[in-house]
């Protein structure tokens, strides 16, 4: 079976260009995310890599599509190739089954992770120069009622309430939560 795998960095951003690729490619079943492939943690890609079989195909766009790193890409092709699962890029023209195609795999995964941190490197001096010039001061934060932050951390220190439930009615999320925690020493 031919499987393709389609991924977007964000919500905003067309997958359209990807989904007439797999449909020209006459792909059986598509998995598509829409989320920075800078790690495996998508539900999409996890379902596909769970639904795969020996004698099926992977095809991607590109292997940026599938990873941003060379240690994610090449654990992901191993991964593959261990359940004899073949797995195609089609911008590359990359096809695993062969000694020469692992080896542009692996070149053209080193220059998707360098295109990765290129990308980070760049956005990190523009954080910077705004920074200079007066222009970004970093995420606002969040605001919240006091009285009633400290009223919910009382009744979840009691054990009255979960953790769970005490972020879930003052509407944070855990990592804010125990910060504004240890910030109010509750």
């Amino acid at each position: 079976m031919k499987v393709g795998y389609v991924r977007c960095s964000t919500v905003d951003q067309n997958e359209a260009r990807q989904l007439k690729l797999m449909d020209e490619q006459k792909v059986e079943k598509i998995f598509i995310d829409k989320a920075s492939g800078k790690n495996v943690e998508r539900k999409d890609f996890k379902a596909m890599m769970a639904f795969v079989r020996a004698g099926d195909t992977v095809i991607v766009e590109s292997i940026s599509r599938i990873a941003r790193n060379t240690r994610d890409l090449l654990t992901i092709i191993s991964g593959l190739t261990d359940n004899g699962v073949e797995f195609v890029s089609l911008k590359e023209n990359i096809d695993t089954t062969t000694p020469h195609g692992r080896f542009m795999l692996t070149v053209f995964g080193a220059l998707a992770e360098l295109e990765r941190e290129s990308i980070l490197e760049r956005q990190r001096e523009g954080i910077e120069i705004a920074k200079a010039e007066g222009k970004y001061k970093g995420r606002k934060p969040i605001s919240i009622n006091e009285a009633k932050f400290r009223t919910v951390c009382t009744r979840w220190r009691t054990g009255e309430i979960t953790a769970t439930a005490a972020m879930r009615e003052v509407g944070l999320k855990p990592n804010t939560f125990y910060r504004r925690v240890k910030e109010l020493e509750l």
